[in-house]
């Protein structure tokens, strides 16, 4: 409960700045399994906060809005291949959306970005529930504490009980649930939903594909019977009525609980014809945590109104088609950043540009001046940084590296033009500073044709497309003979070289890892060596499933 303590200290004292009159920062992701509405939600967000004027559909090419899906591979599959930083404006409340990929391939994207975030909004398809991936991002957030928010997405579609989907929270995640919003009806018959606090039906004016808010008409539940057909209206006041009984609501206590990891918050409603999206959104600000303190390495606390500290989570190249350049994405952890400041990085000592900081809105930028814990910093050709990195001014301080993926994929790749070897080394190079690939360099055949890992093989199509259309570089790949990756130290890496069904290879940063040709020749090793290959950092079980 220490971290709930935190967080509601944080809260009272005016949010991140710990300055009176400085609006509260609320940093979240939006995590879900593919095609349940993510990117709708944000959208939806985005429009109800004033940031675009009309929203599309995802899969639309006539959108003009900005829209978290920026690459033009995202918008030609209609999936979301990498996590998105959106900063928008509600009220007085200045809000970090961190849009996550769904797919299990990107899965990695999805964990470093939650290391960025302090609460995590969990989207639900209200016909399918609870699913594989969703579980999986589910344990990364437990693992790390986060706070989960659940919306439970498309009722306006033929969908799950309520009652049912709620059951399916508790018994399969083991958290405690509390019922905010409540839908009357469901699919075509789906009326609109009771806010329980208040006791109002909320009906909405249905626009156009959901292009714009629309109308909303409120009323106390007990008048909302002329409103729904009879059926509808008494199905949905029983079902209020049992979760009154069981005392199923959001106290004081309940939202101790939900800061606390043990219970979620749960709301029903539609992104796509903005059902449920204010009260939504609007409980987003009220209920969301701001930024705490975090624990350096070494055990300290760096408390928010120290001096400036940050964490590397995300690093992205070619955005911007005009400028080719890369871009680090910084979680402000402690005190005032000041674009030109001087910043050290950790791992290495030296000094960190910062005159061309960038406040990110999916691929658009503009610039940045201050910033304070909760935000996001875009650190642009801050050449060095990689994902995991701290940096700070004045007091050093190194925060726990973000666990690594162990790729279970793996490809030769080789340079199809000979012409283009500049940019095919920068391009892999670039490709693995980011993470969106891990590039093994072999002794034995040197740069010529290194091996690809991946957690999942949707990866290696994004990293054959970037490098041909961002770098230039088309690849040429075959599969390469391994099953099994474990990262080593160097005594391990030297006791192993040169074995049968093992090969030793190192990344960019000369860390080595002994690729295995099946599971046999890794349990032959273990058993000559007389201990288990593999070191960290290293995803554990838990988080690690979310790689499977």
């Amino acid at each position: 409960m220490q971290r709930a303590a935190e967080r509601e200290k944080s809260e009272r004292e005016g949010g991140a700045s710990g300055s009176p009159g400085e609006s509260p920062r609320k940093t979240f992701a939006i995590i879900s399994h593919p095609d349940a509405g993510k990117t709708t939600l944000t959208e939806k967000f985005l429009l109800y906060s004033g940031a675009i004027q009309l929203a599309g559909a995802v899969k639309s090419r006539k959108q003009a809005a900005a829209r978290s899906d920026w690459m033009e591979m995202e918008r030609q599959r209609g999936i979301s291949i990498s996590s998105t930083v959106l900063g928008l404006t509600y009220g007085n409340y200045r809000l970090n959306l961190l849009d996550t990929p769904g797919h299990r391939d990107f899965s990695e994207d999805t964990y470093r970005t939650l290391y960025a975030t302090d609460c995590a909004l969990m989207v639900l398809d209200a016909a399918k529930g609870l699913e594989p991936q969703t579980l999986k991002l589910f344990e990364v957030c437990r693992m790390r504490g986060v706070p989960i928010i659940t919306f439970v997405n498309k009722m306006d579609r033929p969908s799950r009980e309520p009652l049912e989907l709620i059951d399916q929270i508790e018994q399969t995640l083991g958290l405690e649930t509390a019922p905010v919003i409540w839908p009357v009806g469901n699919g075509p018959d789906f009326e609109g939903v009771v806010e329980r606090s208040t006791g109002r039906f909320v009906r909405h004016g249905r626009t156009a594909h959901g292009a714009s808010a629309g109308s909303e008409a409120s009323v106390p539940f007990e008048e909302a019977a002329e409103l729904c057909s009879p059926g509808i209206y008494e199905a949905a006041r029983e079902e209020l009525g049992l979760l009154d009984a069981v005392g199923a609501g959001f106290d004081e206590a309940a939202r101790e609980s939900f800061l606390g990891g043990e219970l979620t918050p749960v709301f029903f409603g539609s992104a796509l014809s903005n059902f449920g999206v204010r009260q939504l959104l609007e409980a987003v600000v009220e209920l969301a945590p701001g930024p705490v303190p975090r624990e350096g390495a070494d055990g300290e606390l760096r408390g928010l109104d120290e001096p400036f500290s940050g964490l590397v989570f995300k690093v992205q190249a070619n955005m911007d088609p005009r400028h080719r350049d890369q871009v680090a994405f910084v979680r402000v952890c402690s005190g005032r950043f000041q674009r030109g400041m001087p910043v050290t990085h950790a791992p290495s000592g030296r000094t960190v540009p910062t005159r061309h900081a960038q406040q990110m809105f999916a691929e658009e930028r503009s610039t940045l001046e201050e910033a304070i814990p909760g935000d996001i910093v875009g650190l642009v050709n801050a050449g060095g940084l990689r994902v995991g990195d701290s940096v700070y001014s004045e007091r050093p301080i190194s925060f726990p590296g973000i666990p690594e993926f162990e790729p279970e994929h793996f490809l030769l790749a080789r340079n199809r033009d000979t012409s283009k070897y500049k940019q095919f080394r920068r391009g892999l190079e670039q490709l693995s500073e980011e993470g969106a690939v891990k590039v093994l360099q072999r002794s034995h055949t040197g740069a010529q044709e290194p091996v690809l890992g991946a957690v999942g093989p949707l990866q290696f199509e994004v990293a054959a497309y970037r490098m041909e259309h961002e770098f230039g570089a088309p690849l040429s790949t075959r599969r390469a003979p391994f099953d099994v990756c474990r990262r080593v130290d160097e005594a391990s890496a030297g006791a192993l070289d040169g074995r049968r069904g093992v090969e030793i290879v190192r990344d960019g940063r000369g860390s080595p890892f002994a690729l295995f040709e099946s599971r046999y020749w890794l349990e032959r090793a273990e058993q000559d060596l007389g201990y288990g290959v593999g070191v960290g950092p290293a995803v554990g079980s838990a988080a690690g499933s979310a790689a499977e």
